[in-house]
């Protein structure tokens, strides 16, 4: 049975990537998330209390979400794959609107110490990481009608083509963060800009440029966003604010 572009982009849901420093605020964008569930391997989650959002968004906000939002904790593989099998569940369906990865980063460095746990070579550690990585990402990704953020932090690597350093999304091994940012329609550098006045505000990045990696396969981002997921996937979505 055939389908269409509008009808697959309407009932995936958005899959994205987003990458920044440490302390830019990655992981408060979940309170930006329609209905979200973070999977977690990091332990800095005091960013999503209440002060910290109303700081950042104000007393209020459209779409901002101010209540404790779960969290899955992931220290070991048997974590992950149960977070995995929870996601997957329709019947966990109900819970959640978005899963945000915090991060994909953290997660990659529990799968490659189990992996190194398992051969004495240590390349061969990069190749099961690689594998596994990529599979539990699509995994994610491919689940229906829910939003999946990918979370990275942020390091500079070398263009092979221009021979210029730039910025990307940091994962353990050259060949995985080259592929996995192949597997989502948007990858957004989260940065901080600075206003005539002086003050620092916070944006989404969601083209390239000379210094950072971007893309938005929507085309309907402005190059520079205000840092709302729910906001951001509702322009994608092409759904009235």
């Amino acid at each position: 049975m055939f389908s269409t572009t509008a009808q697959e982009i309407s009932t995936s849901g958005v899959k994205c990537m987003v990458f920044g420093r440490s302390g830019m605020g990655k992981t408060m964008l979940a309170a930006t998330l329609p209905q979200p569930i973070i999977i977690s391997a990091e332990s800095g989650l005091l960013s999503l209390s209440r002060e910290n959002i109303v700081r950042i968004y104000g007393e209020g906000a459209w779409g901002v979400n101010y209540d404790p939002i779960n969290v899955i904790k992931i220290k070991t593989m048997q974590d992950l794959a149960t977070a995995l099998t929870w996601c997957k569940d329709p019947n966990n369906h109900q819970y959640f609107q978005s899963i945000m990865l915090d991060s994909l980063t953290e997660l990659a460095e529990v799968v490659l110490k189990n992996a190194k746990g398992l051969v004495k070579d240590p390349r061969q550690a990069y190749g099961a990481l690689l594998e596994e990585m990529m599979d539990g990402a699509r995994q994610f990704r491919d689940i229906p009608n829910k939003h999946v953020v990918l979370v990275c932090k942020e390091e500079q690597f070398k263009d092979e083509l221009t021979g210029s350093n730039r910025m990307g999304p940091m994962m353990p091994g050259t060949k995985l963060s080259a592929q996995l940012p192949y597997l989502v329609d948007e990858v957004f550098a989260l940065r901080m800009g600075r206003a005539p006045d002086g003050s620092k505000y916070r944006y989404i990045q969601t083209q390239p440029d000379m210094q950072y990696e971007a893309k938005d396969r929507s085309g309907r981002l402005a190059e520079a966003e205000f840092p709302h997921m729910g906001m951001i996937f509702n322009k994608i979505l092409g759904v009235s604010q």
